[in-house]
């Protein structure tokens, strides 16, 4: 039997064994996917005795993607450019750190709404860990203007001088401006989560053609998402980014490359009406 782990503290509302468990029942495939609390100060043993314990990889969430950097043996460009972990597997006897969160906010947006690879212009607000993924991946799809907004903008400026060139770093104060133009507008950061936080931008300033998506997934439609959608918008939950950023890790461990499909995500959305 082939053996996974996504491993966090706390770790009971990871959705990951759902996720994995339905690809391993579809595929027929004898193997198991496993949640397993673990405090940061037993990381290090963890990672590194995990394939003594029979696995072949799993995932890693908050609170440990950062700190997984420095136990793996090899990193993937991803996790070096992003700063973070989120996917470990073996190869030749060592302990690969690989993230997958820029693959997973492409296949979202490339399901959802393909045009945005057209994008000349994109506005991230946020730039903490997952803005880094973000912008990971519209350097990869060749977005030339990246516009960072944080309330430090000492933050968003070492996100964009971590990146280079066309990437830029604001205030909030300066969102109104920076969305009259904006084709595409990434949400990172926690506001709208659980439907609180009130109105992140006045989406009045958006141009028609402007696409708008958002991270965070609990509740599905957030405030910005539904005034984008009231607009006439084009929106795109953060669901989909989480279902497909499954997908690397489980063909690593498994061996098969399964298929983010309408009814794994109604299990999902399923589960989430149940238990938010």
């Amino acid at each position: 039997m082939r053996k996974a782990f996504v491993i966090g503290h706390p770790i009971a509302h990871s959705r990951s064994p759902m996720i994995h468990g339905h690809w391993l029942e579809v595929l027929a495939i004898d193997g198991c996917y496993e949640r397993i609390d673990v405090a940061p100060g037993d990381l290090a043993n963890f990672v590194r005795q995990f394939r003594e314990r029979g696995f072949a990889g799993g995932n890693v969430t908050i609170p440990h993607k950062e700190a997984t950097l420095v136990l793996a043996d090899r990193l993937d460009e991803a996790a070096e450019l992003i700063g973070a972990v989120n996917t470990l597997w073996l190869d030749d006897d060592l302990i690969h750190g690989g993230n997958t969160d820029a693959i997973g906010f492409s296949a979202n947006l490339d399901a959802a709404a393909y045009q945005w690879r057209d994008a000349e212009s994109a506005l991230v607000l946020g730039a903490g860990g997952a803005a880094r993924a973000v912008v990971h991946a519209l350097v990869q799809a060749g977005i030339r203007d990246i516009r960072l907004v944080n309330r430090t903008v000492m933050r968003a400026q070492e996100l964009a001088d971590r990146f280079g060139a066309g990437i830029s770093a604001h205030g909030w104060h300066e969102v109104a401006e920076l969305s009259r133009d904006a084709a595409l507008v990434v949400n990172t950061t926690s506001l709208g989560m659980h439907g609180d936080g009130g109105s992140l931008m006045d989406v009045a300033l958006l141009p028609d053609h402007a696409i708008v998506t958002d991270i965070v997934y609990v509740p599905l439609r957030t405030p910005l998402l539904a005034e984008a959608a009231a607009r006439g918008l084009r929106t795109v939950d953060g669901l989909g980014m989480l279902l497909h950023q499954a997908v690397p890790g489980f063909e690593r461990w498994f061996g098969h490359r399964p298929v983010v499909t309408t009814a794994l995500r109604d299990i999902v959305v399923a589960d989430l009406e149940r238990h938010g």
